[in-house]
């Protein structure tokens, strides 16, 4: 980006947030209500930019960066075309303060806006051509960057656009470095994926025998508390029998002293 293109959006920008600028809305305005006057200055301040642009333009000595600047100067004269009808609708209207002679004089310096606004260089040729490179008659809006000559030094590489081309190609390099290592990484991941997806498959009848082995042992264990019930049951019940013997034998034997004791 040269010099002259930083100057270039400096002014843009600058120009952009004027309005927000108080003493300079003071200074444009001579009236507070007046949308005429703001209008009017605002013109005023970018026909002066054109000229000052036109003029740097002019005695640009790098062919691309004037073309640049005429560019820029026949996008604001078409701007600044557009604003003539406002002009011309807000001089018509009444303000206070002013006399019928100051209303007829600014009528009069909108009428010469066109003329001053076309006036202004901006690298085309003075007189319009019906044919070639330049603007038609039945579409006069159309507008081409160049002045119409394209000659040999026209297509010379400058050193602007040598240093664009350099830092494009490097810059183009640098994509495809990271182009490349994403996708590295992406073929890592896949490999990767790839190596679980198989390493799963192998884990699958490892798995499934677990699970196997687990329902069987699962149903061994239920048998053996089955069969352990039954061995506990059976148990209690021949050591139940064996105490009711001795019970019986007992009562017996306490039942024959006691009868003869009472036979005596």
């Amino acid at each position: 980006m040269s010099v002259i293109d930083i100057l270039t959006r400096v002014d843009a920008i600058c120009k952009k947030y004027d309005k927000y600028d108080v003493e300079k809305q003071k200074d444009s305005n001579v009236s507070g209500d007046d949308a005429f006057a703001r209008l009017y200055a605002t013109v005023e301040a970018d026909i002066e930019s054109s000229l000052q642009k036109a003029e740097m333009a002019s005695s640009e000595k790098n062919r691309a960066s004037a073309v640049a600047l005429n560019a820029e100067i026949r996008r604001t004269k078409a701007r600044l075309l557009e604003e003539v009808p406002k002009l011309q609708r807000l001089a018509q209207k009444r303000v206070k303060g002013l006399s019928i002679e100051e209303l007829a004089a600014r009528n009069d310096l909108v009428l010469a806006l066109p003329d001053r606004i076309q006036a202004i260089p901006d690298g085309t040729t003075a007189p319009r051509k019906t044919g070639g490179w330049a603007a038609s008659a039945s579409h006069t809006g159309i507008k081409f960057d160049s002045d119409g000559r394209f000659d040999e030094e026209y297509f010379q590489e400058s050193e602007q656009s040598s240093q664009f081309r350099q830092e494009f190609e490097m810059r183009k390099i640098k994509q495809d470095q990271g182009l490349d290592m994403i996708s590295e990484g992406l073929d890592t991941l896949k490999n990767m994926a790839h190596d679980m997806n198989e390493e799963l498959d192998r884990q699958v009848p490892l798995m499934d025998e677990i699970d196997d082995k687990v329902d069987k042992a699962t149903s061994d264990l239920k048998n053996t508390n089955v069969r352990l019930k039954e061995t506990v049951t059976q148990l209690r019940s021949s050591r139940n029998f064996c105490i009711d013997i001795i019970l019986l034998c007992i009562i017996l034997g306490i039942a024959a002293y006691l009868y003869n004791v009472l036979k005596k």
